[in-house]
C-alpha cells in the first residue's frame, strides 16, 4: 500500500469535534501505518516546524487534507500551515519538485446538509478551487473528495443526533480509507 499522510486541520478537535475526531480515530485504526498529522496538537501556537512537515510530505504518496468547511473554505490553521509549507523551492519554482506525482484527497466536513451545496446555489465543487489550484502549482494529481455534509458541531448536545453524527462520520471514514487504498 502507499505510504498514506492524513493532515488534520480542525484547529480545536479534542474539545470542539465530533465528525473530524471520530474520522481520524477510524482512519487510525482503518489504515495500519497511516501518519496523522494533528496540526492542532502539534502546533496549537501555529508556529510550524516547517522542515519536519516538508518531509513528511515528501515521504508520502498520498496526502489526505481532512477538515471542517469554515466560511467556505479551510480552517485558519491550515490556511496558515499552506502558506509556511509550501514554498517556492520545496513544493514550486524551478527547483521545488517534492510534491509532485502525490495524490491528494481532500475530505471535509460541514455543517450544511448536501441541498444547501446544490450546483444552482453554492456548488460544492466551486469551494474546492484553492485545492485544484494548489495541485496545478505542485504538480500533486488532485485524486477527488469526499465530503460528509451535515455534521454541524451545533448538534453535538444533542443525544440522538451526535450518536447519528458519530455512525456518519465512521462510514465516512470507512469511504475514505477504501478509496485511499484504492489510489
Amino acid at each position: 500500500m502507499s505510504k498514506v499522510l492524513v493532515v488534520s486541520g480542525h484547529p480545536r478537535t479534542g474539545d470542539d469535534s465530533v465528525a473530524n475526531k471520530t474520522i481520524l480515530e477510524e482512519l487510525a485504526s482503518l489504515l495500519p501505518g497511516v501518519e496523522i498529522d494533528h496540526l492542532d496538537e502539534l502546533y496549537p501556537d501555529y508556529v510550524f516546524d516547517v522542515e519536519a512537515e516538508q518531509n513528511k510530505l515528501a515521504a508520502a504518496d498520498v496526502i489526505v487534507l481532512q477538515y471542517p468547511l469554515w466560511w467556505y473554505g479551510w480552517p485558519a490553521l491550515l490556511q496558515k500551515w499552506m502558506e509556511e509549507v509550501f514554498v517556492r523551492g520545496f513544493s514550486h519554482g524551478s527547483t521545488g519538485t517534492a510534491l509532485r506525482g502525490k495524490k491528494l484527497v481532500v475530505s471535509v466536513t460541514t455543517g450544511a446538509s448536501e441541498a444547501y451545496y446544490a450546483p444552482d446555489s453554492v456548488d460544492f465543487n466551486n469551494l474546492l478551487t484553492p485545492v485544484k489550484a494548489t495541485c496545478a502549482l505542485t504538480g500533486m494529481e488532485f485524486a477527488g473528495s469526499l465530503p460528509l455534509f451535515g455534521v454541524s458541531y451545533a448538534n453535538r448536545t444533542d443525544e440522538a443526533a451526535r450518536a447519528d453524527m458519530v455512525e456518519r462520520s465512521r462510514l465516512h471514514a470507512q469511504r475514505l480509507a477504501e478509496f485511499v487504498s484504492s489510489l
